[in-house]
């Protein structure tokens, strides 16, 4: 292969897949599809083995001491990437159409925005939205600027502390890995993969070893983040079925939604974006529009009371939570804040190579509005309705949230719509919306690892894609059973331990990008 300056991006003789093997139906990019299965395969041997628990101790103790250690590392390199992606929108460069000045969106803007935020956030909002105000009202693990708990201001510092960790931090950050993969792929011809991000610092040689190691370290950290995701999940499905209708939501019934989620989200995969991903994601939407309607009519003045609070809180307190020095709330700020920081970094190869494959046809700057400023408002309205409800009704003595406070994370928004109408049609719904969001979460992780190990392919043989959404499945179902909970704990323990050495991937993504808009021409 020939060297080229290392700067100059339209210069590389690489041809998307040159290095792949066609064999038993794949067409996988060896090294990293080999090592990757390979660590994957050693992962499982070792869950089923080991001690659970002495793994989470282990796992545990290295994520604290990075949250520990390096907040204000996260904090500021998250201010770091809104900025930047604030800049993109009114700079020149947001003039530069993914793909090319004549590029055409392949979907329309509704369906675009509606696999945005249930690959990104969906099934987030659902498993948090309660119980994440409400802990921060009551004090279940701190609060947010040591504000006192179980008062006025504690309500509204609740709900923007709550939009804090859902707004435009973590949207930024999916933003950077997503618009520097979309923009190196479909404007400069380079595999869909994170290697091709770092073209223009290292040259050639990402298509070697360097290359190699940043696409394993992205399939790794997708995947076991996607598992644990799915352990999570199942265990809130589980626990909404056994709410709704007594069946024990243990371990076998947790299993039977994983294998459930995985076969559909197989089906998903097979039939492609269009059949899979996108319908999902439609119907997604109108079932969480739906159910978002129904609680903020069944509150209607809680509702819209709690709007302006949420947005007040959000703004009045951006920059005191944005700030790492001189905390004194290190409980919260390392038990929220800096955790969340290091879960959306760990979640941004998935999260960002997903948006980037639905992007192409967007100017930089609709790209940055869709992704950063439309999640954060609907975000706002939906941790509105459903926090402003629960924080109602712990202040009110209202139901089970209002007798015994937040007493489980999955069950609280079942908790919750105990005293709304239609309480029973609302739980269903809501088991309904997490199962397909995380049917959605799978099938699009699949298409993820499967364009990393194909060597940036985005049309790889269906076998391929399959093969990955039932490991998905697999490694979540190995983890429960042999260790339930503490199991998928020391994996998100793991997952989050990754993102130390991410950040820095993610800050040199926005050099890189920059240093290729430069070779980029366009209307200035």
């Amino acid at each position: 292969m020939k060297k080229v300056d290392r700067y100059s991006i339209d210069n590389t003789d690489y041809t998307v897949g040159q290095d792949n093997i066609q064999k038993w139906g794949f067409d996988v990019h060896n090294p990293v599809f080999g090592t990757s299965a390979g660590l994957i395969v050693l992962f499982l041997i070792a869950s089923l083995v080991s001690d659970p628990a002495t793994a989470k101790t282990a796992l545990n103790g290295v994520k604290n001491s990075i949250i520990n250690n390096f907040d204000a590392l996260f904090l500021w390199s998250g201010n770091i990437f809104v900025i930047f992606c604030l800049g993109l929108i009114f700079s020149p460069f947001g003039k530069i159409r993914i793909g090319g000045q004549d590029a055409e969106a392949d979907y329309s803007r509704m369906s675009w925005l509606a696999m945005l935020f249930a690959a990104g956030m969906g099934i987030g909002l659902m498993f948090w939205s309660v119980a994440e105000p409400v802990a921060y009202y009551t004090g279940w693990y701190g609060t947010p600027l040591n504000v006192d708990p179980n008062t006025p201001a504690a309500v509204e510092l609740a709900l923007g502390a709550t939009m804090y960790h859902w707004g435009l931090h973590p949207w930024a950050i999916y933003g950077v890995v997503a618009l520097s993969l979309a923009f190196f792929a479909y404007n400069k011809g380079l595999p869909l993969s994170i290697r091709s991000i770092f073209y223009p610092i290292l040259g050639d040689r990402v298509w070697g070893w360097p290359g190699h190691i940043i696409d394993i370290f992205a399939v790794l950290a997708t995947l076991f983040g996607l598992a644990t995701s799915l352990g999570l999940g199942a265990q809130q499905a589980a626990s909404g079925i056994e709410h709704v209708f007594g069946i024990s939501g243990g371990i076998g019934l947790q299993i039977a939604v994983i294998t459930l989620v995985t076969l559909l989200a197989v089906i998903s995969v097979a039939r492609g974006i269009d059949g899979g991903v996108k319908l999902l994601s439609n119907i997604n939407m109108l079932v969480a529009l739906a159910l978002l309607v129904f609680v903020a009519l069944a509150g209607f003045a809680i509702s819209m009371g709690t709007v302006p609070t949420t947005v007040t809180g959000y703004a009045k307190n951006f920059f005191a939570l944005s700030n790492p020095h001189g905390r004194e709330d290190q409980t919260w700020l390392h038990g929220w804040t800096v955790f969340y920081w290091a879960w959306w970094v760990s979640w941004s190869p998935f999260v960002g190579m997903f948006i980037a494959r639905v992007s192409k046809g967007r100017t930089i700057r609709e790209f940055m509005i869709a992704v950063l400023i439309v999640p954060t408002l609907i975000t706002t309205l939906w941790m509105s309705v459903f926090g402003g409800q629960a924080i109602d009704q712990v202040i009110n003595g209202i139901g089970v949230l209002g007798e015994n406070g937040l007493t489980s994370v999955p069950l609280a928004m079942f908790e919750m719509f105990e005293s709304l109408p239609l309480s029973s049609l609302l739980s269903v719904t809501a088991i309904i919306l997490v199962m397909v969001f995380f049917i959605t979460s799978s099938d699009s992780g699949s298409l993820v690892i499967d364009n990393i190990t194909a060597g940036g392919k985005i049309d790889s043989p269906m076998p391929q894609r399959i093969f990955w959404a039932f490991i998905e499945g697999a490694v979540a179902a190995v983890l429960l059973y042999v260790g339930g909970t503490e199991a998928i704990e020391a994996l998100q323990a793991g997952a989050i331990s990754t993102a130390l050495p991410f950040v820095f991937i993610l800050l040199l993504m926005c050099v890189s990008l920059l240093m290729g808009f430069s070779t980029e021409k366009y209307n200035k």
